[in-house]
């Protein structure tokens, strides 16, 4: 169970650095949609919903077959 908790930590952290990188980088998903006008803003996170749900996915798949 140790080496479980210690790789999920080591790929969260991963993934924050990246998720950090590009922000800092101006990276905007394309998929993730904005509306705006005057003065409401509508920002529903798609693309970003889509890309958690597959890196969460592929961890569970990988804990499930070690």
């Amino acid at each position: 169970m140790g080496k479980y908790l210690i790789l999920s930590g080591f790929l969260l952290v991963v993934m924050g650095i990246i998720w950090i990188a590009a922000e800092q980088y101006g990276y905007k998903n394309p998929l993730d949609l904005r509306w705006e006008k005057g003065n409401t803003k509508v920002y529903f996170p798609l693309g970003t919903s889509i890309l958690i749900s597959l890196a969460l996915s592929l961890i569970f798949y990988l804990f499930k077959r070690l």
